[in-house]
């Protein structure tokens, strides 16, 4: 699985109205499905914790989730940590 740079012109949710993902309380539940099967989703979250964003969901996550994932690991660089997971998942062979 490749990273993709130019990640925001392949996101699903570039097909939806901006402001629904940047919404408060129980409408973020409704926000997160659009990430659902985004192919880009990985980079997405590794943008937002990486610059620190604060409001919407961004890569299927919150920003209450996005804060706890900085706060176990202030000093990651997420890009790195989300790329090599992504790679990691790519090798595992599917199960027939």
């Amino acid at each position: 699985m490749m990273w993709i740079e130019d990640w925001a012109s392949s996101a699903k949710c570039r097909e939806q109205e901006p402001d629904a993902l940047f919404v408060r309380g129980a409408e973020q539940n409704k926000a997160k499905l659009v990430c659902r099967g985004c192919p880009v989703r990985t980079e997405c979250l590794a943008e937002a914790l990486d610059n620190q964003i604060e409001w919407g969901v961004w890569g299927g996550m919150t920003e209450r989730e996005r804060r706890a994932l900085l706060r176990r690991r202030p000093a990651a660089s997420w890009r790195t940590v989300l790329e090599a997971a992504k790679q990691e998942h790519g090798k595992i062979p599917a199960v027939l």
